[in-house]
């Protein structure tokens, strides 16, 4: 979560000129980064993908051990093929035996990378499925807020301008309404609007063991 890209709520139910002119315009704010990161799900969510990259990481280096472990069989089978003493029967059969080994190295290779490949693809993928989840949440969260002050424009505190620059550079406090939104995300019992999955798809078979 890294990269949360920051969101500009233009939750404009009606756009009265008219009040607006008048100074009877209803505006509030939010801090939705704030939001996102006290939001109980979204540290819950964090846990589980971590789970599910450490899983990927001890699958990977167990690959990576049994790719090294056929890697110095296949040094020692050399070894003895450069042995003088070895009659020729056994030479054909060690030489079999290492040709063997060596196609079987090369689908463990071949198998390694697509695994650690799809392995990032899929964490990625439920890294923003994740953030998607508890975005759309936070919104929901906020349309409501909306209806119950009757508000007509609310703003992202934490949203920047591509110059880098805070959006609203300044709002009283009193229009402010994050925590009464972190308190809604956050309340027990409450039934969470989004399903936030890390479960990895099936990873690639791996390659036979000789």
């Amino acid at each position: 979560m890294k990269k949360f890209v920051s969101m500009l709520f233009g939750l404009t139910l009606a756009f009265p000129i008219a009040a607006f002119a008048q100074g009877t315009l209803k505006i509030g704010t939010v801090d939705v980064r704030r939001a996102f990161d006290e939001y109980t799900r979204k540290k819950e969510a964090d846990a589980k993908l971590n789970d599910a990259r450490n899983a990927a990481q001890k699958e990977f280096t167990d690959r990576a051990d049994a790719y090294k472990k056929v890697l110095d069989e296949i040094n020692n089978l050399n070894k003895q093929l450069e042995s003088p003493a070895l009659n020729a029967e056994k030479k054909t059969q060690t030489a079999k035996e290492r040709d063997d080994k060596i196609a079987n190295i090369k689908n463990m290779e071949r198998e390694i990378n697509d695994f650690r490949q799809t392995r990032e693809r899929q964490l990625q993928e439920q890294a923003m499925r994740m953030r998607e989840g508890i975005v759309k949440e936070i919104t929901d969260v906020v349309m409501e807020k909306v209806k119950a002050k009757n508000l007509d424009l609310v703003f992202d505190k934490s949203g920047m301008s591509i110059n880098g620059v805070p959006v609203v550079m300044y709002a009283p406090d009193n229009d402010d309404f994050t925590n009464e939104v972190v308190a809604a995300l956050n309340k027990p019992g409450r039934a969470s609007a989004s399903s936030i999955s890390t479960s990895p798809s099936p990873s690639p078979a791996r390659a036979s063991r000789p």
